[in-house]
């Protein structure tokens, strides 16, 4: 079969996914720096021997990578996917911490938004699952 031209739903899906994650990486690095260290259980910082500085700016990294490679590296796109659902699973209890802790971060400044902010994990993990497989 041959294969489509022009803008797809899922190619702009990867698109907004990759917008996504540069920005918010981008965040971690800049603006958002201090504030998302509230989110960095104390228990990651014991487990990986580093502060909360460390991880958030890792974090934010990792981020910006993922993003950028989602559109620089279209033949690795599925393994691509499945690095940025394991990224949103392993960033999860990081939310959890600050929803239980009732600590503000920047863009999550009241418990319902910390709440909702759970229950849109998931959704990062079908929609990154779901950009970068075939049709």
């Amino acid at each position: 079969m041959p294969r489509r031209r022009g803008l797809t739903v899922r190619s702009a899906a990867r698109g907004a996914l990759a917008l996504l994650l540069v920005g918010a990486g981008s965040g971690h690095l800049t603006w958002g720096r201090r504030g998302y260290r509230i989110v960095v259980p104390g228990w990651a910082t014991r487990l990986l021997h580093t502060d909360k500085d460390a991880i958030v700016v890792a974090s934010g990294a990792v981020e910006i990578v993922l993003g950028v490679a989602l559109i620089a590296l279209p033949g690795e796109r599925r393994r691509i996917g499945t690095a940025i659902a394991a990224f949103f699973v392993a960033v999860f209890p990081g939310n959890v911490h600050q929803w239980r802790t009732g600590r503000s971060a920047p863009g999550l400044t009241t418990d319902r938004a910390r709440l909702v902010r759970l229950f849109l994990q998931p959704v990062l993990v079908a929609w990154a699952w779901w950009a970068t497989r075939a049709r």
